[in-house]
Parts: C-alpha cells; structure tokens; sequence
C-alpha cells in the first residue's frame, strides 16, 4: 500500500504542478511541474516501447511485384514516389491567417524560400547531414492575440516552379508537394482553486484565481517546428496501406505515382516549452528546420501520432495527460546518461518483476488461506478505509486517469480480502430506512476461537494512543498553513496526508506489537 500510495502522491503533485505563478514582473507564467521518480519514468518508457514495436511491426515494406489477377496481368499496379532521387526542388514556406491559403502575392506571408534542394541528400546544410534551418519574428495579428488561428503553408515544387497558380507558366499542380498545419496549440489554464479555510485568502496570482469556471482555453505557441521530407521509394498500393501511413501517402491522381511524404514533426516540442500568447505578445520568436528522414524513424514517428490521435477521441483530458506523459519520456531521454538510462531500464524490469510477483503471491495467499491465526483482521479494514481515502483524494484532485484506474483496482482488491476475514451475511430481517438490507461481519472461527483476536485488540488499542494525537495535531496544522478547495477537500487531504507520512510507521508498529505481546503474553 505504501508503493501505490508514493506513485498516486507523485501523480497529484504533477497535477498541482499544472497551476501557474506570478513572476518578478506580476504576469503570471506556468510553474515547471513536478517529474516523478525514475521507476515511474521507466515503466512507462518499457510500456511505450512494446506499444511502439508493436505498431511498427505491422509496417512492411510492400513487394516490388504486383499482385496478379487471373489471367496474369497486374491486378492492381504499385505507385511510385513521383519525385526519383537527386531531383532538384524549392521549398516555399507561408505563414498566414487562412486556413486555405491563396494570397501568394502577399510578401509578408512568405516566411522561407530555400533553393536548390536536393531530394534524398543527406550530407549538404550548414552540419553536413542534409538540413537547413531558418530563423525569423513573427508580427504577432490581433487576431492570433485575441485566441485566433495562424497557419503554415509549405509547397515542395521542382527547381524554378511557382506554387502560385497565378503563375501559370511556371505551376503544376499535379507536381505540387503541399501540406499546412496549425501553428499555436490551444491549451487549458486551470484555474487555482484553493484558499485558506479559515482567512478565505490565497497566496496565488489574481489572474490565476477561480472566477466563473475551473478553466480557460489559451492559445499557445512554440518557437519550434521540424519540416520531414522522407527520403523512400518504397511501392505502394493504392488501398492497402497500413494505418497510420496510409494519412501521410498521397496518390497523384490519374497516375500510379504518389507524392514525397511530408510530414510536420512536432514531438520533441516539449509541453512545459509552450507560451501562452496574448495581447502583450506583439512579436513570434519561430525557427523552422527542414531535414530529410528515413522510413523506420518516420513509422516510429508516426505511431506515435496515431496514439495521440486516440487520446483526441477520448477528449481534451486525455490528450493533455498523454502529452505530459510523454513530456517526462522525452525528458529523460534529453537528460539522462545514456549508461544510467540503460541501468535504470535493467533496475526497473526486475523492480516491476518483483513487484508483480509480490502482487501475485498476496492474491495467491488470501485465496489459500484456510486459518486466520496469526494473522490481523483489522489490518485488512485499515487497509480497505486507506484505499478509500486515496480513491477519493484522486477523484477530488482530478488526478490522471490510468492513476484513477489504478488505484480503484487496488480498493477492488482490498474489499475482496474482506469475505477472506470474516463471515458476510445480508442481514434482510433489520432493514436500513426499511428498505435497504444490512451487512453483518461475523468473525470466522479460526479467528475468534484463537489467541490472535485478543491480540489484535490489545494491539490497535495501543497504536490508537499514538495515532489520534498524531492525527489531530496534522489536521489542526494543515488547516492553518494548507490551502483547499473545501471542507470536504480538507478532511481527504488531512486524512490522505496522514496516511501517507504516518500510514507505513503505523503498519510498522502494528506487527512489532502483535509481536511483542505475543512474547509477553
């Protein structure tokens, strides 16, 4: 109980951390959260990379034969990439308040022109491994400071053509690489909710304090964007690509050609990177990099885009969690020694080894288990009122939700050692408003007709000495020196709080006093 208790504490923390500060200059900016510990980090990391592995296994490099219908001829041919290796192209860039962007001859709007790419070169750019970057301040539009949309445009056209139809002498639509995006992102600015129960005042920002919702939607921005073009030939079939690619490969119509993928990379944009844009915002800080990319980095990419993907179905809330899920990942993988990465990797398999096992054999010992002598009943309803109170204390803090699942789980267990202790009985003869039956708890004999009952007793009698003035002591301090939402978020904080700082000395106690009077009885 003390693990899932110091995961649950790490994940509300990174919650609180959600809420943001006042600095020097009286704006209120995001405060860094809290990272959780490097088993956590690990565990998630080891689920992330079987989920990725096996999403990339189902990505095959299609044959280079076409499939054959009866009479032998190609049934359905494969496309090939339209642009052959070596091939000379210009890249045009735009930036600009329309979604669909037409206003070509607006100078303002082209951000990068780069010349003389050449497709598939990996070893030209100012590092020598086939990248460019451009550098440049964006005049930030009313429109965009007042919670609006601005948007890239980016057009790969052979050597001398023109994305602009005007031109008609130099464009070509059918050899036209396009793709746009959404520049700022919009995000949530939650609120703080908590004050002092006894003087109703906070130490927060005014800005960040609770008015007529628990949130605000604020359009973010990022000074950073990587533009892929990806360097493969590889044939594809028309309808029989495998998700996610098939979002990325565009067939040219009315050929079996398709265009290079261009694909906008965004993932090692960290969220805690994002700055909220308002009406003191007058200039963008952007810089774009524009890299070619293999075929195995661009699926590994690209699964990872189909599980955020997933995330948007199940809401905001799930994308937001899962994007800080994957802020902690990145983090550790830009910060952390790739020797100690791997150590911990090794630790953190065999810690979730152990701990599976140990999780197993609890099971596997309360099923088996035939005699309650020698052992505590009442731990066991301490132990289901503890994972109440931390099921509650998460559900009231919003806490992420594969926590929520967990922990709900670890309550499910706990009541399931219940009938394993005692003898449950539906008592239908006194009713509960007449209605409702009751539950009588009968102790089993192996229990009762024993010596351990007596020192159960005697062992909780002696503990509750220590505990109710260690409890009221906590409850009167975190009501004076706390903040909370409410009476009710009061006494779940005291009590989870409490739980948490005295719950493992406690148990502790517990089996040191039934020993001792076991020994001296």
């Amino acid at each position: 109980m003390a693990d899932s208790g110091t995961v649950v504490s790490s994940e509300v923390e990174n919650n609180k951390a959600d809420d943001q500060v006042a600095d020097q200059n009286g704006q209120p900016q995001e405060q860094a959260p809290a990272r959780p510990g490097m088993f956590g980090i690990l565990k998630s990391l080891i689920v992330r990379m079987v989920f990725i592995y096996m999403i990339s296994s189902f990505f095959r490099r299609p044959s280079s034969t076409p499939v054959k219908s009866e009479d032998g001829q190609a049934a359905v041919p494969y496309s090939e990439n339209m642009y052959p290796k070596d091939t000379l192209m210009d890249l045009y860039v735009y930036i600009s308040l329309e979604e669909e962007f037409t206003n070509f001859n607006n100078g303002d709007s082209l951000f990068w022109h780069q010349k003389g790419l050449i497709y598939g070169d990996w070893t030209s750019g100012e590092d020598g491994d086939g990248s460019y970057v451009k550098s440049g301040q964006i005049p930030t539009p009313e429109v965009v400071q007042n919670n609006g949309s601005i948007f890239l445009h980016v057009y790969f056209v052979r050597a001398g053509k023109s994305p602009n139809p005007a031109e008609k002498a130099h464009y070509s639509r059918r050899t036209t690489v396009y793709k746009s995006m959404r520049l700022n992102k919009y995000k949530k600015r939650k609120f703080h909710k908590t004050v002092n129960l006894l003087t109703g005042e906070t130490d927060v920002h005014p800005d960040l304090i609770q008015k007529n919702s628990s949130f605000e939607i604020l359009s973010h921005w990022h000074p950073n964007l990587t533009i892929n073009l990806l360097d493969d030939h590889s044939p594809w079939m028309r309808g029989s690509i495998p998700a996610p690619l098939d979002d990325f490969v565009e067939f040219v119509p009315g050929t079996n050609k398709y265009y290079p993928v261009l694909y906008f990379n965004q993932y090692w944009n960290l969220n805690t990177d994002y700055q909220p844009i308002n009406d003191t915002v007058k200039v963008l800080n952007f810089t774009l990099t524009y890299t070619p990319i293999s075929l195995l980095r661009w699926q590994m990419y690209a699964a990872q885009g189909m599980r955020s993907k997933w995330y948007a179905n199940l809401g905001m809330d799930f994308i937001e969690d899962n994007d800080d899920d994957q802020d902690t990942i990145k983090t550790a993988f830009l910060e952390t020694n790739p020797y100690l990465l791997g150590l911990t990797i090794v630790i953190s398999i065999v810690h979730s080894i152990f701990e599976f096992l140990a999780f197993k054999n609890d099971i596997q010992f309360w099923k088996n288990r035939k005699s309650l002598e020698g052992l505590s009943v009442r731990s066991v309803f301490f132990n289901v009122f503890q994972s109440l109170i931390v099921v509650l204390y998460v559900l009231d803090n919003e806490t992420n939700y594969m926590v929520q699942l967990s922990v709900i789980v670890g309550l499910g267990i706990e009541i399931w050692k219940i009938h394993k202790v005692v003898n449950v009985k539906i008592d239908r003869d006194n009713l509960i408003m007449g209605v409702i039956p009751r539950l009588s708890f009968d102790d089993k004999s192996t229990y009762s007709e024993s010596q351990t009952k007596k020192y159960d007793m005697l062992a909780f009698k002696y503990l509750s000495w220590a505990l109710f003035p260690l409890l009221g002591g906590y409850a009167v301090y975190s009501l004076f020196y706390q903040e909370h939402k409410g009476w009710y978020s009061w006494v779940l904080s005291m009590m989870y709080g409490f739980l948490l700082t005295f719950g493992f000395i406690m148990m502790t106690q517990l089996k040191l006093l039934l020993t001792l009077i076991q020994v001296l009885l």
